[in-house]
């Protein structure tokens, strides 16, 4: 669904006449609180209320009237989609599927009380939580950036408002400038989700600013799809990118706002636009429910229950759940599971054997996709991978051209499954 103001006002309204409803209609019926309105929660939400025809009363508890998808939120830096194309709002989760959609902040959960506590003052009783919060930054994993820097160095790794302005500032770099990104440490959101942005970030240097220049700070030895992206560098913006790894000093990183530079292991560089992408944990309601272990929040692969309390699901990014990457699709796929444990739990109906799938697609240039993915199986101890697939090196342009136009369909499935 592609979000117009005429939508987006009337998803609002839709969803305002549903706030009052949930404490009216939840009499007699087990309740599903979800907070947290992305790919894992808005599938999640969606699920339980279609395959419990009404049997479960559903609130999904999401602050934005919009959402942005953050995947293919690289498309758009790159001018190959528009702001509102990845947008999506919640109208038809509410009007056909009848789901409680509030809009608000959770801000407290008593596990002992089973409730959830709203900014505005709200309390939602629960019988299960699913929480898929997304991700927060960690505190100081980058020396001189904070939040409160996000407008002069945007990390642009929650989409929306952060997105534009990392374009804005591009489009505004002086001829021959410089761009730089300091890339996160593992794990983080969509393992090459900052290559692809680099890719596409040359891709719109490369149409308006073509002696501009790109540095990465970059604190690991290798990334996800390493020889696919360096070889589409090398091929489409040859002397265009400059990658510092850990080696060099690319672990080494503080950067100063105001300057505008960067300190790499002592040198320090002068940038035009910097990309500031931290160390990433769970979303700190995970933290607030008391059900992380260190920066995560570990669950049962079979059912994404939380090891800490069998009433609580999580899901997506916030997980450490094993072998599955902190994607879009790892989120859905976890979300269909979840829904379906909660689902029996709650009213009986047959729970099956917990099966999970993930593929990340990249665009290197135009019509140039590659793309990794994934089987998986739950064990006892981790969602576990049973077998992967990669792009190849060296691939022919009408491969290339057909694996993007693939992710253009998928991402059509997807967002309808989500927000249907």
């Amino acid at each position: 669904m592609t979000l117009n103001r005429r939508a987006f006002i009337g998803s609002g309204a839709a969803a305002a006449a549903m706030l009052s409803a949930p404490m009216l209609r939840a009499q007699g019926k087990p309740r599903v609180v979800v907070v947290g309105g992305g790919a894992g929660g808005a599938t999640a939400a969606r699920y339980l209320a279609k395959d419990s025809d009404g049997a479960i009363d559903v609130t999904l508890v999401e602050p934005t009237r919009a959402y942005y998808t953050c995947f293919f939120s690289n498309l758009y830096i790159g001018g190959f989609r528009e702001l509102s194309s990845i947008g999506h709002s919640y109208g038809t989760l509410a009007s056909e599927y009848g789901i409680n959609v509030v809009h608000d902040w959770a801000v407290g959960i008593d596990r002992d009380a089973k409730t959830v506590t709203l900014a505005g003052g709200a309390v939602l009783p629960y019988d299960r939580l699913i929480l898929s919060p997304g991700i927060d930054f960690v505190d100081d994993a980058v020396p001189g950036w904070s939040v409160a820097a996000q407008n002069k160095m945007p990390h642009a790794y929650k989409a929306g408002s952060q997105s534009e302005l990392l374009k804005a500032q591009i489009e505004a770099m002086p001829e021959g400038g410089r761009f730089a990104m300091v890339a996160p440490p593992n794990p983080f959101r969509c393992p090459p989700g900052p290559y692809e942005r680099i890719s596409m970030v040359a891709h719109l240097l490369k149409e308006i600013n073509p002696t501009a220049k790109i540095l990465i700070a970059d604190p690991k030895e290798k990334f996800s799809k390493q020889a696919l992206f360096e070889e589409g560098w090398q091929k489409h913006y040859s002397g265009m990118i400059e990658r510092i790894g850990p080696d060099f000093g690319g672990g080494n990183v503080s950067v100063d706002p105001d300057a505008m530079t960067l300190n790499i292991d002592g040198t320090v560089e002068k940038v035009d636009v910097c990309n500031v992408i931290p160390a990433q944990k769970a979303g700190r309601i995970c933290d607030m429910a008391g059900i992380t272990e260190g920066n995560w929040a570990p669950v049962v692969p079979a059912t994404m229950q939380s090891r800490m309390d069998e009433n609580i699901h999580v899901l997506g990014d916030a997980t450490s759940q094993g072998d599955m990457p902190k994607s879009g699709f790892s989120a859905n796929s976890q979300a269909k599971v979840a829904a379906m444990a909660v689902r029996g739990a709650l009213t009986g109906s047959k729970v099956f054997p917990a099966k999970f799938s993930n593929t990340c697609w990249s665009l290197i240039d135009t019509d140039d996709g590659v793309k990794v993915g994934a089987s998986y199986e739950a064990t006892e101890e981790k969602i576990s991978k049973v077998d992967g697939f990669i792009s190849d090196t060296g691939e022919d342009a009408a491969l290339r051209k057909a694996t993007y136009e693939e992710s253009i369909g998928w991402y059509a499935g997807i967002t309808e499954d989500m927000f249907g």
